[in-house]
């Protein structure tokens, strides 16, 4: 097993410390571990002077999240390849629990729970059913090991010819530093199934990761802004591998999870059993909203590009860089 850390600022240098810490101490011992730092020179060299027993390297990539994974796709010599961000620290079974299921040939990929670790507490208007708004395992995911379509980045895990086959993660997608961008997993994963009938994606609740979560990704604003981002993400998605294979989960998550979460705050609220509960509500119907324009404005983008010469670009569209 090789582990992929992959990091880019120097504001998570502590973080960044204690997830190496957190992965020296597993239980299965992974192979190699390789800490691909992004285009961040100070960094790089600052972690080389003080860290001898994982290898640091620079990204060769693109800048951005999907060009340091590819980086160390390049260089993992293991046949599982694991990834971990720099903010999300494993339990010590972390490893164990992911390699279990590879024992199944027709597994190409596993993943695990994402615990958020607020920093400053959860805000009482930020339902469960929202944290993957910052990268965590939502309410209404599997309780048990269960195929889904996608893992989540901040824990994750392919065999490395997968990764190979398929071209490593499209850099075209992903985050670029602060930007709220994502789907890359959602795009790898589905590329990996799509030519290979009878694999499957796992989902582990068991191989479980804690991510910290600054107070700012809490804010109004940030829920906002990435909810747009993952709309837009989610279009980018669509036009690469279908609507139909893009967003099926999201479908059920719209019909299903989200209206008991709305239900769950009116009722709380009504109740005087949370007083936070009819924000809670509003703040759902807000995310969705936003996504759902996010969406549309990424498919029109698309539209717009594939039918002028010149096209449109990401770096045009109306949303906010958030810390």
């Amino acid at each position: 097993m090789t582990v992929v850390i992959c990091a880019y600022t120097s504001k998570r240098w502590g973080m960044l410390l204690d997830v190496i810490e957190s992965v020296r101490h597993q239980t299965m011992a992974p192979d190699e571990v390789l800490v691909v730092i992004d285009h961040n020179k100070d960094l790089y060299e600052r972690l080389v002077e003080i860290v001898d027993d994982v290898t640091i390297v620079e990204s060769t990539g693109l800048p951005g999240l999907s060009g340091a994974r590819n980086t160390g796709v390049g260089l993992a010599e293991s046949d599982i390849v694991a990834f971990l961000d720099d903010d999300a620290e494993a339990a010590p079974d972390w490893l164990e629990r992911l390699v279990a299921l590879y024992d199944d040939p027709d597994v190409l990929a596993v993943g695990g729970k994402v615990v958020p670790l607020w920093e400053s507490g959860r805000p009482g208007y930020f339902a469960e059913e929202l944290d993957w708004i910052v990268g965590c395992s939502h309410r209404g995911l599997p309780r048990v090991a269960s195929e889904v379509r996608n893992v989540i980045g901040a824990n994750m895990s392919f065999r490395l010819e997968v990764l190979h086959q398929v071209g490593g993660f499209n850099q075209s997608l992903g985050r670029k530093g602060t930007l709220p961008l994502g789907c890359e997993e959602t795009e790898i994963c589905i590329r990996s199934t799509m030519g290979a009938p009878g694999s499957r994606i796992v989902y582990e609740p068991a191989a479980l990761v804690r991510h910290h979560v600054p107070a700012e990704r809490g804010s109004l604003r940030y829920m906002l802004s990435r909810s747009w981002s993952e709309g837009i993400s989610k279009a980018q998605v669509s036009q690469i591998v279908g609507q139909k294979r893009a967003l099926g989960p999201e479908r059920r998550y719209v019909r299903s999870t989200l209206p008991r979460a709305v239900f769950s705050g009116i009722r709380d609220w009504s109740r005087g059993a949370n007083p936070y509960g009819l924000g809670r509500a509003a703040s759902v119907l807000a995310v969705l909203a936003f996504t759902s324009a996010g969406y549309l404005r990424g498919r029109q983008m698309a539209h717009v590009s594939t039918t002028q010469p010149d096209g449109l670009v990401l770096k045009g569209a109306p949303w906010r860089e958030v810390q």
